[in-house]
């Protein structure tokens, strides 16, 4: 747990902001190194804070992921590990009543909270937005909806269901035609252009996209040749909308003159998807890039799992900074709360990142883990050891026969063979600190 922060008067305390997208991987952003992707505002966003290399969600589906940036805690500690229901009741549990969580610290601090976009982490009442602390929402609780109608909809499982999921606050709303994606960057730019420097905020604007259903406008599908991939173009038309609308926040903050004082984190859930739901001709998703990791959402080889992710905080977090240490979608109470000079509750997984972000210090995690179905796994230092790797419909790397597969990062980070024969010590020892199934 980190030292005791330093006390910040209410004006002093920094404003907070998580940027989140969905099904969004480390190849779906320019400045990772992949310039066909067009993402001139993170990437400026980059280029102002830091990058980090090695940060990872809590769980390769959405959400597990967003329960632990909320509470602080892995999955099995905050009790959602895989993804929730959506249906028309909006009846599903997610977070716990009385659960610490990141907006309720910051709240009883006194800080003004927003919450637009998608939630998934509970439609029962106590686990809605304002019930655990959100003075705003606007956004929708299920997994998706659909970008226009924001209808979410379940056909040929068994039960079929359609939904309308957009609200305002407890009020449902509609809004047919309107982007979802620009729908969701507005209504936070509008929510900025409310605050006043006097009382501190934290906001969520946590996109659908590039989630499935893939829909995007002509003007962004515009900025990509036709010649591209067909899948691949209309994913990045997709992130393209998203990046414009970062551009959008990014800049009523600086019109407010609140971006000084601002911590922006962004962050996608977890990696690119191959569902078939979301290609066009029903084959494995192929739109969507993980690249150079192996792997897609829904697994825990380095493509499911390692996060794009960026922080920036001017005067505070030197520009255009490389964070090669491990940290987790839990860490970011921690770290937000000593930030604001607030006391960080116990009873928590994740660990400030101060020391690492801002002093080039170490990871405060010596090792991490996930548990997710039947698969298990576990990183310390350069090792990761995988119970169950996960099988998908295509790998180029071909399907893995072996129960236990040990990664060696550091010299073969795409995780293409597996080191146990060749590091038998090391292998027995990662065996030893997997994580205790649930």
């Amino acid at each position: 747990m980190s030292a005791a922060a330093p006390m910040l008067a209410a004006a002093q305390r920094p404003n907070l902001l998580v940027i989140y997208t969905d099904d969004q991987g480390i190849g779906d952003v320019g400045c990772y190194g992949h310039p066909e992707v067009k993402t001139p505002n993170l990437d400026r966003l980059a280029a102002s804070g830091a990058r980090f290399t090695n940060w990872y969600s809590n769980s390769p589906v959405c959400s597990p992921s967003r329960g632990s940036l909320m509470t602080g805690k892995y999955p099995e500690n905050h009790g959602m590990l895989d993804v929730l229901t959506s249906t028309a009741k909006f009846n599903t549990p997610g977070l716990k009543q009385g659960e610490t969580t990141l907006v309720g610290e910051l709240k009883r601090a006194g800080y003004r909270t927003g919450h637009f976009g998608k939630w998934h982490i509970g439609s029962a009442a106590h686990s809605r937005p304002r019930a655990v602390g959100f003075d705003e929402f606007i956004g929708f609780y299920s997994g998706w909806t659909d970008y226009y109608s924001h209808l979410y909809y379940t056909l040929g499982r068994g039960q079929s269901e359609i939904v309308h999921d957009m609200w305002r606050n407890e009020d449902e709303i509609w809004n047919d035609n309107k982007y979802q994606t620009e729908l969701l960057g507005e209504e936070a730019s509008a929510f900025i252009q409310r605050q006043s420097s006097a009382q501190p905020f934290y906001l969520n604007l946590w996109f659908g996209a590039p989630h499935y259903p893939m829909i995007a406008p002509e003007k962004y599908m515009a900025r990509f040749p036709k010649s591209m991939d067909r899948d691949r173009r209309l994913h990045l038309a997709m992130v393209a909308a998203v990046d414009d609308f970062v551009g959008m926040t990014l800049a009523a903050l600086k019109k407010k003159g609140l971006l000084e004082n601002t911590v922006v984190f962004f962050q996608s859930d977890n990696g690119a998807t191959q569902e078939t739901r979301a290609d066009h001709a029903g084959r494995p998703y192929r739109g969507g890039s993980n690249a150079p990791f192996r792997g897609w959402k829904e697994g825990l080889f380095e493509g499911g799992v390692r996060m794009p992710a960026l922080m920036s905080w001017p005067g505070k977090i030197q520009a255009g900074k490389v964070v090669d240490g491990v940290g987790m979608a839990m860490d970011v109470l921690p770290t937000f709360l000593t930030m604001a000079g607030l006391t960080v509750p116990a009873g928590i997984d994740g660990r400030d990142q101060g020391e690492m972000i801002l002093r080039n210090g170490k990871s405060a995690h010596e090792a991490v883990h996930w548990l997710y179905r039947n698969s298990r796994a576990v990183r310390k230092g350069a090792w990761k050891l995988i119970e169950n790797p996960p099988l998908y419909p295509e790998d180029p790397l071909g399907q893995p026969k072996e129960k236990l597969w040990l990664s060696n990062l550091d010299q073969d980070p795409g995780e293409k063979k597996n080191w146990a024969a060749e590091a038998p010590a090391v292998f027995e020892q990662m065996k030893q600190i997997l994580p205790i199934k649930r």
